[in-house]
């Protein structure tokens, strides 16, 4: 399905679904030539960025990840994504909703704003996708994650960091303690969760199944995706990847690296088989093209984003069936 569109897409198009004809070196970059708009009616996956870093613990920019994936997609948009072989658009209508707007110099208000973002998104339906932005981000959409799908969430959560330090403040912005305060607040259950890729030490990493880095590279993906079944089953998944899961080889445009991860190949392998479980939202974070080489993070994180997609695509015909 088309509209026939030949360039800017993402302003012109009138259907959700199909695609446009883009020169991949001009025109309006939303995320994949998608449609821009704040209509939800009828809306299958809404894309959006939070462009937050002031919760860093080490380098920021983070702030421009949004936009660099939006602008790293565009090749992706002219192809049948591999290896799935189809044209997601044609059966999954997604729009690109922009940017969450909130007051950075007001910073208490940024949590609520975040969090009224992704209610107004959720209540109509919509499966969020959602770009950082550091990873603090993902703590305000689980709490509207929750409201909506019910606590406690499982979490799928890709990392060099288990992000559950201690901190007894649940105000402050941290982006190394937000799933000590999801645990906390009985958000996430980590018994039902599990983080891959890690490759930093806790004290106390709060019940959640670790499957480090080294683990992923021993046992391979197709035992990850195995013992993610066995973990997480049917209970509401959320989907959150930090792209310093990567190693800095394969994603330099990060905040806060850390050698020894995965490959791209090893992350697109373990996402892509992940179509059996009931994923209900995503985030990619953690982008920053200040110390991005070739694009290559941002890269690798509209790769990501569009296998989400992909599986978004295939649970919507298998319902369907």
């Amino acid at each position: 399905m088309s509209d026939d569109i030949k360039g800017d897409g993402a302003i012109r198009r009138q259907s959700l679904y199909g695609s446009s004809i883009e020169n991949t070196y001009a025109g309006v970059l939303s995320f994949m030539r998608r449609k821009y708009s704040r209509d939800l009616s009828g809306v299958d996956v809404a894309i959006s960025g939070i462009p937050l870093d002031l919760s860093v613990t080490f380098r920021s920019g983070a702030r421009l990840g949004p936009a660099a994936i939006r602008a790293a997609s565009v090749q992706l948009a002219e192809l049948k994504p591999y290896p799935w072989g189809f044209d997601p658009f044609d059966d999954l209508a997604v729009i690109d909703y922009g940017d969450c707007w909130f007051d950075a110099h007001n910073p208490l208000t940024i949590t609520p704003s975040i969090i009224e973002h992704a209610r107004t998104i959720l209540a109509s339906g919509a499966t969020m996708l959602t770009f950082g932005g550091d990873h603090y981000i993902t703590y305000p959409l689980l709490k509207a994650h929750a409201e909506k799908f019910g606590a406690p969430l499982s979490i799928i959560h890709f990392d060099a960091h288990c992000d559950t330090w201690a901190d007894d403040c649940m105000e402050s912005m941290n982006h190394g303690t937000m799933f000590y305060k999801a645990v906390k607040e009985g958000i996430v259950d980590p018994t039902r969760s599990v983080q891959i890729g890690i490759r930093t030490f806790n004290d106390d990493f709060m019940g959640f199944n670790i499957l480090d880095a080294q683990w992923v590279h021993d046992h391979g993906p197709a035992a990850v995706v195995e013992k993610v079944k066995q973990i997480v089953g049917q209970n509401p998944t959320y989907l959150t990847f930090d792209i310093d899961a990567l190693d800095p080889a394969f994603a330099p445009g990060t905040g806060t690296p850390v050698a020894g991860g995965l490959t791209s190949a090893q992350a697109l392998s373990i996402l892509r088989r992940f179509g059996e479980l009931n994923l209900i939202g995503a985030d990619v974070v953690e982008v920053a093209p200040a110390y991005d080489q070739s694009e290559i993070t941002a890269i690798a994180a509209a790769h990501i984003a569009c296998d989400f997609l992909c599986l978004m695509r295939n649970k919507k015909l298998a319902k369907q069936a």
